[in-house]
């Protein structure tokens, strides 16, 4: 990295740190073709589709399984 160090980073607060992180993520998914997955990650992104195909009434609604987590905490 140019211009920037790890000490540099340290200085800032908890709140800037997470505020860099969420900058940073938000930049790379701007991007997704530049992360390369690995061969494992394929087959597993594979099998999931597969098995989606085979049956898209499995799996529950994003609110469904949110609400689930948060009863649980």
């Amino acid at each position: 990295m140019k211009g920037i160090s790890i000490t540099d980073i340290l200085k800032l607060s908890v709140p800037e740190r997470i505020k860099l992180v969420g900058d940073i993520w938000d930049s790379v998914s701007q991007v997704p073709e530049a992360v390369a997955l690995t061969e494992a990650q394929c087959a597993e992104l594979d099998r999931r589709l597969e098995a989606f195909h085979k049956n898209p009434n499995a799996g529950s609604p994003w609110e469904e399984v949110r609400k689930h987590i948060q009863r649980a905490k």
